[in-house]
């Protein structure tokens, strides 16, 4: 017996930011809305929305610019608890759809449908059915595109918003590829596009064309991949996984951009200490423990350094990552030198850490429960509610972005 063709939603929700702030406040309904800080902040738009947008604004555009292109925009904060819960709501509504559902980030899913015809009906059936549950279940919009590959369904996802659906039917992968921009393809991005235009590959057809083997001389690996995705492949890169599988985290890190530079090292510290617990957060919630931690610095004029260190014992202690990205910050600061940003950087994991101290054990015990008991509160109260006495004058608004602490559908510790 053959095996069953693959059949991959994914779910795209949309404006998803903008539309979730839009259910708190409805007269931000058919504006040009602007979420992520207010327009004089030094920081990025987290979203806008499709009104926004005519004017250029786009998301990881600097919140200046974005005020200069539309000036009557609304700018908003963000509200990173709202997002969170929202996104919950959108996660148990797929999980009731398929139980191998991939959150790939706070408003995007894929789902893996194969086998499901008998429970939810032909693919588009089961489109329209789980397009509306959404709706009534969040009162939010979505896109879901359909493909035989988790590539396919994104790009068709991206074709069918706002609002939309299209499925690309099995076999009809490389004709619905052929006509689109190569930056369509997820991972192209503007300079790998000027490097295939100077190769007269324009299209995703023009792609599919080349020999495989010659992207493989030019670009690597990743040329290979790219040959992949032309042809509607799931090649390199997080296509290359199952849905639902579980991938193992290579880094976690948090960063911090002042509104003005500071050369205040209480500021400073406390900056890092509230970065070290969002850190450690992050580690406790995907249970990992890190051996190497860095620091980040950038002073006023954007010269910007790292600076690691490995530590004998693994952690996911907020208490052990500020002790240590502050010896590194001691050693490294130029005294007196403006901070623009700063960022602490995990990696190098294991899945468990190693004591064999007893005593030492005990006390790192004591850390893991009360941290993890404010882990709760976080989850409940949201992540401003509690912090260590170090990094209370580092307290800063939570950034909004799309893979935050609390993603949902990602393991939690159980207590």
């Amino acid at each position: 017996m053959s095996a069953l063709l693959k059949t991959i939603f994914h779910v795209d929700m949309d404006a998803f930011f903008v539309s979730v702030e839009e259910l708190f406040d409805p007269g931000l309904k058919g504006k040009a809305v602007v979420v992520g800080g207010q327009r004089d902040e030094r920081g990025v738009v987290s979203a806008a929305s499709y009104e926004a947008r005519k004017f250029g604004v786009h998301s990881a555009m600097p919140l200046r610019t974005a005020a200069k292109l539309c000036p009557h925009a609304i700018f908003v904060n963000g509200h990173p608890e709202r997002y969170r819960e929202c996104s919950e709501k959108v996660c148990r509504v797929l999980t009731s759809f398929s139980p191998l559902v991939e959150m790939a980030s706070i408003d995007e899913a894929y789902l893996d449908m194969t086998g499901t015809a008998r429970l939810h009906g032909p693919p588009l059936c089961a489109a329209h059915a789980l397009h509306q549950k959404i709706k009534s279940d969040t009162q939010l919009n979505c896109s879901i595109g359909i493909g035989s590959t988790r590539l396919v369904a994104k790009v068709s996802s991206a074709k069918a918003k706002p609002n939309g659906i299209l499925w690309v039917l099995p076999g009809e992968e490389a004709r619905f590829l052929a006509p689109l921009d190569v930056r369509d393809i997820p991972g192209i991005g503007k300079v790998m596009e000027e490097n295939l235009k100077r190769l007269d590959i324009r299209t995703v057809g023009d792609l599919a064309r080349f020999q495989a083997a010659g992207l493989e001389d030019m670009f690597g690996k990743w040329g290979l991949a790219m040959a992949g995705k032309a042809r509607g492949e799931d090649a390199g890169g997080w296509f290359a996984n199952e849905v639902g599988a579980d991938t193992d985290a290579k880094s976690i890190s948090h960063e911090h951009t002042y509104n003005e530079d500071t050369a205040d090292p209480e500021q400073i510290e406390s900056t890092l200490m509230r970065l070290s617990e969002m850190v450690g957060r992050r580690l406790r919630e995907n249970r990992l423990h890190a051996r190497t931690i860095q620091l980040k610095l950038r002073y006023k004029d954007f010269t910007t350094i790292t600076r690691a260190h490995s530590l004998p014992t693994p952690t996911q202690l907020d208490t052990e990552i500020f002790e240590q990205v502050r010896a590194l910050f001691r050693k490294n600061w130029r005294q007196g030198a403006k901070v623009r940003l700063l960022g602490v950087h995990a990696s190098s994991f294991q899945n468990e850490s190693k004591q064999e101290d007893l005593l030492e054990g005990a006390r790192r015990q004591r850390w893991q429960q009360a941290l993890s008991a404010a882990d709760r509160l976080r989850d409940k109260f949201g992540e401003s509610s509690v912090s260590l006495a170090t990094g209370l004058k580092g307290g800063f608004r939570e950034r909004t972005h799309e893979n935050p602490a609390g993603l949902p559908g990602k393991g939690k510790i159980k207590e």
